[in-house]
């Protein structure tokens, strides 16, 4: 077998590999001679089947294995021979002339195929000490607490009928149908709704239109969508609603109690208070903890300067870009409209996927020396939350992941990564920085 290096640029390589057909024969001759007994051919008997008419009915279907095995075997011994780590699947090429590949699964011609691949880079892991982080963190105070009582109160309010006109506050049940420059529109119609009035669950410029109408009112609602809608046919346009008013109530006194407590479950007001303290705790830590990340991601992306390999960058591209051009398509926009041009997003993309490859090489790297790994418990916990997220289909879902190792891949990624991240900020000088509300919710500009 001859191995030659003929690209070495970078981080590309190109080896070709020559297989002489001496050595495929010998090799597949052995193989047929341990098939020659096993199987079963009309006329003779087993084990009597002469080896030239074996190699006349399965030579050519045995090489062909041969070589499949061939590339995949020796490609892996290459790389650990060089001590390579490759970057992505290695790209293999060989001969596109039939009376060529005739000739080589014939045994009449050496097997020749090249194998081409970028490389992982070499660069040093830096002290994770150097690494300083302000963690945000927000005091739950009792005043935010009351208010998510009270909030949760309201929600579960009783109404009893009214006499008169709404007001705020008050529930309306009413039929409505939208439309939009004279035609009905989907999802504009409903009868029987209720809505309170002031809770914000309408259009804007809807619910205070329902101010001072009583039941048995007719009347026809102007209305504008947000340029921001959902429904990318609706933002923007004017709508008039058609609504038929058929019930004003007003909400009860509004009781915080215990026993308002029990009505959903829990022995007291205490303990409802409670529960709703740990829930606001979770968000703003979910929130910290990306705050966090970003920070240590920032500073990484700081400290490493390496090259790239190119296809890793150019497949992580395609992906950003592919999501950005589909939810630009179903909102309806364009560059245009977010204040930006085409050849500047994709110019500001293509950093984002280089930042992306070049962190996601350290997490990697760091994660490695630091023997990090992913459990089999861990990632049985992450098929569960999949899996619940699908209810009715559990066991589609189970079995599209049991049965697709690479979906199973995509969620062991996302937890070596956190757990990585776990481990530098175990060695880097973390402090805490209180923070109001608002400015821990403030959303970074730019992705991680």
């Amino acid at each position: 077998m001859q191995v030659t290096e003929t690209l070495n640029e970078g981080l590309k390589r190109e080896i070709t590999v020559l297989v002489p057909a001496t050595d495929m024969v010998a090799e597949r001759d052995a193989k047929l001679f341990d098939l020659k007994d096993k199987v079963k051919i009309n006329g003779f008997r087993p084990g009597k089947v002469p080896m030239s008419h074996v190699t006349k009915l399965y030579g050519k279907s045995v090489m062909g294995e041969m070589v499949n095995e061939t590339i995949d075997k020796r490609t892996s011994e290459l790389l650990k021979e060089r001590g390579e780590k490759a970057a992505q699947q290695p790209k293999i090429t060989m001969t596109e002339d039939e009376a060529e590949a005739e000739e080589i699964l014939s045994g009449n011609k050496d097997f020749e195929f090249k194998v081409s691949y970028e490389i992982i880079p070499a660069f040093e892991v830096a002290d994770m000490k150097g690494l300083k982080i302000e963690r945000p963190v927000v005091d739950v105070s009792d005043e935010e607490i009351d208010e998510q009582v009270k909030r949760i109160a309201q929600n579960n309010a009783s109404y009893s009928t009214k006499k008169g006109k709404a007001a705020d506050g008050d529930r309306v049940t009413m039929d409505y149908l939208g439309k939009v420059d004279g035609e009905p529109f989907e999802g504009g119609k409903d009868e029987g709704a209720k809505l309170v009035i002031g809770s914000g669950q309408f259009i804007p410029g809807f619910e205070e239109q329902l101010t001072g109408t009583k039941a048995g009112d007719e009347k026809d609602i102007k209305v504008t969508f947000p340029e921001e809608y959902q429904a990318a046919h609706l933002a923007g346009k004017d709508a008039v609603f058609e609504v038929k008013i058929h019930e004003i109530e007003a909400a009860d006194d509004l009781k915080i109690d215990d026993e308002m407590a029990k009505t959903l479950g829990l022995d007291s007001l205490d303990k409802l208070k409670e529960v709703i303290k740990g829930q606001i705790e979770s968000q703003y830590g979910t929130q910290t903890r990306a705050k966090v990340k970003r920070q240590l991601l920032d500073q990484l992306d700081e400290a490493y300067t390496f090259d790239l390999p190119e296809g890793m960058v150019e497949q992580e591209f395609n992906n950003i870009w592919t999501q950005i051009t589909n939810d630009l398509q179903q909102a309806g926009k364009s560059f245009e409209d977010e204040d930006t041009t085409e050849e500047k997003a994709k110019e500001d993309y293509m950093k984002l996927a280089k930042r992306r490859v070049r962190l996601g090489l350290v997490l990697a790297e760091i994660g490695e020396k630091a023997e990090v790994e992913v459990t089999e418990a861990e990632l049985q916990q992450a098929l569960m939350q999949q899996v619940q997220q699908y209810p009715g289909q559990e066991k589609e879902v189970y079995e599209f992941f049991r049965s697709n190792p690479d979906a199973v891949g995509s969620m062991r990624a996302p937890i070596f990564e956190e757990k990585v991240v776990d481990h530098i900020l175990e060695s880097a000088d973390v402090t805490d920085k209180t923070v109001t509300k608002e400015e821990l919710m403030e959303d970074d500009e730019l992705p991680v």
